[in-house]
């Protein structure tokens, strides 16, 4: 389970609404279609190798690695989508293939428990070598995350039992103790998957070896250099590009990290497990740190679609305000990293902010990694788009200007997958006297609340409408505590208490509001959030931003595309006296809600590339629709941002 205050996912039910729409695709069809390329049967999509080398491994059949040193974690994400899956809506078939591929798993499985086919089919001499580089540790965790999620949805042992073998080895073979290796891995996410088997299992050690992993990180002297020595490299790897261990977040302790740094997905899977282990352990300085980093990465590094790794070489974060649009990387996953590293806040301290920030990534940059179909994907997710300078620039080289069926460094789809099937984990907190509602969806859930078992219904058109009624159905009067977040895009919420209006006045804390009663079968709560259409500025720094405005309504982010609006995007102009409307269009994009208003489209006064006269402008209408739906009516010009 994500936190020890996560609802078990049987116990949550999504069945209309936006996201509950966006779960069901990812089971019926993204879970099945992503099989199909793992096993290499998609027509047209790149060669993925990931099952083949386990059967390649586990002695079922002949032949040499295919793909990158991480290529396993592919797979051990898409377990962990369809064990989600499986908790929620049991299927027969789906089990079965899942019983087949961990037996495969199980084989290919060393005897001292170690785990990893391309080290294993082609590297051998190299296990445990080359930490920095290679994911030994990473796809580890992801299989000890994708076994805890297994188990938990069938109770089932078996995967549970090859990644606590597993688990067991690296605990021998790290530490600081004779004969030990005293080093980490290149790429985070053991350490969280660590805590997570530590709560499965009770096994407390399990916690212990993630805290040694955080807390070795960057102490001196610096184990990648001592590595990085005996393997005999001239120099570092040309995606290291300006920031020498910092890529890694290894060239200093986790403590000392002031803004993230580095590769972006490295860093929220490290946030997120520090987060973790301060709840866990607990460590007072490990929440210290995260507070001041989730500060400086929402303050200066944070795209307005929730995205986060702005520079394409390394997928890293760059200076401070330094925000392209064009060139914007923010990967899928380290989206999703965000969304991880959110809800484990929320578990630290429940504060509105890291909710809404939560909810901005997964509602505009994580959802706009897929397709309506379920079946192509987007891994970096820029915020204006010109396909063809994106075809033709070396520096916008890694951007897609239409999502693709599969990648050869695939971990964005079925990390999208895996969220989206285990959304009950991030909506919902159940604390010691009640419950706490983050991200409003319709949905019914079962709690015990007040010693009482108690039935919650929340009925809802979020995210296109911000009118939600919550019922409140426990089996005996019981007294607990709701919270209720109230969304820090709405300036002016209400809300009412069997019809009575309730006073915010003393019930409102760090964006959330407290009603704390006998609760009693037939309560209705009603919450109100007025939608109206907010233009959003930057932050003079970001200069990339400097004349233009953003359009935002609710959670959604809004952009234009050349669909609506012809091409040349950027000559349109959106006058600050413009007034904009929003409509909801049940046939457009699957149902959407589209904002429009008027405005300017400049042209120019002649042919010459430079000229004194001023240039000449014509009415246009600007239409808008949300970033999440964008590229899926076919490629085209798109932009977040409008000059004003």
């Amino acid at each position: 389970m994500t936190s020890p205050t996560c609802l078990a996912l049987p116990k949550i039910h999504f069945e209309r609404g936006f996201l509950a729409g966006r779960a069901q695709l990812v089971r019926d069809v993204v879970i099945p279609f992503q099989w199909e390329a793992l096993n290499d049967r998609v027509p047209g999509a790149e060669r993925s190798g990931t099952v083949n080398n386990f059967q390649i491994a586990a002695g079922e059949k002949a032949g040499k690695f295919h793909g990158y040193w991480f290529q396993d974690s592919d797979l051990a994400k898409w377990i962990e989508a369809a064990s989600f899956g499986l908790a929620t809506h049991p299927d027969a078939a789906l089990e079965a293939e899942l019983d087949g591929i961990i037996a495969t798993i199980g084989k290919a499985q060393q005897p001292d428990g170690y785990l990893d086919t391309y080290i294993q089919l082609k590297e051998p001499h190299m296990k445990w070598a080359n930490l920095f580089e290679y994911h030994e540790l990473y796809i580890a965790g992801h299989f000890i995350e994708a076994g805890v999620a297994h188990f938990e949805a069938t109770g089932k042992r078996t995967l549970l039992a090859i990644v606590c073998k597993l688990a067991d080895m690296i605990e021998r073979t790290f530490g600081l103790g004779a004969g030990q290796i005293p080093g980490y891995c290149g790429h985070e996410e053991v350490e969280l998957a660590l805590v997570k088997l530590a709560r499965a299992t009770g096994e407390k050690r399990y916690a212990q070896l993630a805290a040694y992993f955080i807390n070795q990180r960057g102490v001196a002297p610096l184990y990648y250099e001592e590595e990085l020595q005996r393997l005999k490299f001239e120099k570092l790897p040309v995606y290291f590009h300006a920031d020498g261990w910092d890529y890694l977040q290894g060239s200093r302790p986790v403590r000392d990290l002031v803004d993230p740094v580095g590769h972006s997905v490295r860093m929220m899977y490290l946030a997120t497990a520090m987060a973790d282990l301060a709840l866990a352990l607990p460590d007072e300085s490990l929440r210290k740190s995260c507070e001041t980093l989730w500060d400086n990465l929402t303050r200066y590094h944070l795209y307005i679609t929730g995205g986060i790794g702005s520079e394409w070489m390394g997928e890293k974060f760059a200076e401070r305000y330094d925000l392209p649009n064009d060139r914007a990387y923010a990967e899928s996953c380290a989206g999703i990293g965000l969304v991880f590293w959110a809800r484990r806040m929320l578990d630290l301290q429940l504060r509105g902010t890291y909710a809404d920030v939560m909810e901005r990534a997964l509602y505009n940059n994580v959802l706009a990694g897929m397709a309506l179909d379920g079946k192509t994907f987007f891994y970096v997710n820029p915020l204006e788009m010109r396909p063809a300078e994106a075809k033709r620039r070396y520096d916008q080289h890694y951007i897609k200007t239409r999502r693709v069926p599969w990648f050869g460094c695939a971990c964005c789809p079925p990390n999208i997958a895996r969220t989206l099937t285990s959304l009950g984990y991030h909506t919902h907190s159940v604390l010691p006297d009640g419950l706490a509602v983050h991200l409003y969806a319709d949905c019914r859930l079962e709690a015990t609340m007040g010693g009482k078992k108690t039935n919650f219904a929340l009925h809802t058109d979020y995210p296109w409408d911000g009118a939600v009624k919550l019922e409140v159905s426990p089996a005996q009067p019981a007294t607990f505590t709701l919270r209720l977040r109230l969304p820090g895009w709405c300036t002016a919420p209400t809300a009412k208490l069997n019809g009575t209006a309730v006073d915010f006045a003393a019930k409102v804390c760090d964006g959330y509001l407290y009603l704390a009663r006998e609760w009693r079968a037939g309560d209705v709560v009603t919450l109100d959030f007025p939608m109206p259409i907010q233009r959003i500025r930057a932050h003079p720094a970001v200069h990339h931003d400097a004349g233009c405005v953003a359009l935002q309504r609710g959670p959604m982010v809004f952009c234009v595309e050349q669909a609506d609006n012809g091409a040349q995007l950027g000559q349109l102009r959106l006058p600050k006296s413009a007034p904009l409307t929003a409509r909801f269009e049940a046939g457009l994009l699957g149902g959407a809600m589209v904002i429009e208003g008027p405005g300017q489209r400049v042209q120019a006064s002649g042919n010459e590339l430079y000229s004194t006269a001023e240039p000449t402008t014509t009415l246009a209408t600007i239409r808008a629709v949300p970033y999440c739906l964008w590229n899926n009516r076919g490629e085209g010009e798109m932009r977040v941002w409008i000059r004003e």
